[in-house]
């Protein structure tokens, strides 16, 4: 592994020069929320940019300890959701597979901040064998999907032993990895670790990554490794106040994704986490900024917007509607923000073949 070099404390970023002291309110943070930047991550950052992006992500501010009534310590509701450790059974058909709580970086408006970076966190032999059994006894579950913290840091004999086990069941047919590790710690993506992914079931990796920066020439190499091995990627970003909040700085990054031959995939709106405030938009920005992107950016370049809503009910898509229904028919916006009329023809002909069944002669209707 090579995270030895991370910085994980305050006084590590202060070494580093990404700090320029310990004040009491930075480590006031680092007692409640886990800090790790990699080396990959610090070469980006510029000491002298204090609106940095990639500085924002990682390195912690005083502004975390502003906490607000609706702020949850477990905002999506896994809690609620997880019938065994290990497991997450939100949906009907897949399942979240939480293998470790650690992370290679902790970003400072993470969902789980509250559970991730305290101790090893690695799921032990016997709560992984309870995780396995609960899949096994659910044949609904089609999708197991591997989160956590970041599964990528388990060492290539267990990921492949654990890839191995849920191959063994039938009825999982695809399995997902969540991670950040092909940005913030490239050279992570061995040919060892990318065999460790084979197997019966398909394998898709999902790309945690907010900014284009962090989509280096090594990022990249480490990308096209995996896509090179016939293994597909799709991104996951979080909308976040100064770092990829306008039309320039998020079509850059879907754009960079698209290069990468990362589909974009989910831009999610910051949840409800304690100490987060700082990086929430407001969702009417972020409609107006997926708008912007619609027909100025290639299709290709088009996440779908989605908010988590606390208590564990779920994604909602709250992006931008380009089509409203009314009395007269249908009026469609266009990209340039123009607004059409469209008369729905497929609704005329259900609606006249609905007239034709009704006025048939019994005989006919009835199939005699």
């Amino acid at each position: 592994m090579s995270f030895l070099s991370s910085a994980k404390s305050v006084e590590g970023l202060v070494s580093s020069g990404l700090l320029a002291q310990p004040t009491p309110g930075l480590l006031a943070v680092a007692s409640q929320f886990a800090v790790s930047v990699t080396p990959a991550m610090m070469a980006l950052i510029d000491p002298d940019d204090t609106a940095d992006p990639i500085a924002a992500q990682f390195v912690p501010s005083v502004r975390e300890l502003e906490t607000h009534p609706e702020e949850r310590a477990d905002p999506i509701g896994d809690h609620a959701f997880s019938p065994v450790e290990g497991i997450v059974h939100r949906y009907p058909d897949r399942v979240l597979l939480k293998l470790l709580l650690t992370c290679p970086v902790y970003c400072r408006f993470c969902f789980r901040r509250e559970q991730v970076g305290q101790g090893d966190g690695v799921l032990t032999p016997a709560a992984l064998e309870g995780a396995l059994d609960y899949i096994r006894a659910h044949p609904e579950v089609w999708e197991v999907i591997l989160t956590g913290g970041d599964p990528l840091m388990l060492s290539d004999r267990r990921l492949a032993e654990v890839i191995e086990r849920l191959n063994a069941i039938p009825h999982v047919k695809v399995l997902r990895i969540h991670t950040r590790v092909p940005v913030v710690d490239p050279a992570r993506i061995t040919p060892a670790l990318v065999s460790a992914l084979g197997g019966r079931a398909p394998v898709y990796v999902l790309l945690h990554c907010n900014h284009a920066r962090e989509l280096t020439p090594e990022a990249r190499g480490a990308c096209a490794r995996l896509v090179d091995a016939g293994i597909p990627m799709l991104s996951q970003s979080v909308l976040l106040r100064g770092i990829n909040d306008t039309p320039e700085s998020l079509g850059l990054l879907m754009r960079a994704f698209v290069e990468t031959r990362v589909k974009p995939h989910y831009l999610h709106h910051g949840d409800l986490a304690r100490g987060t405030s700082h990086f929430r938009v407001p969702i009417a920005d972020g409609q107006a900024l997926l708008r912007g992107l619609r027909g100025r950016l290639s299709g290709l370049c088009q996440p779908s917007y989605m908010l988590d809503l606390p208590g564990g009910h779920g994604k909602v898509p709250v992006g931008p509607v380009f089509a409203v229904e009314g009395e007269d028919g249908w009026l469609l916006e266009d990209f340039n923000g123009h607004r059409h009329a469209y008369r729905d023809l497929g609704s005329l002909a259900r609606d006249e073949l609905s007239d034709e069944v009704k006025t048939a002669p019994a005989d006919r209707a009835s199939g005699r």
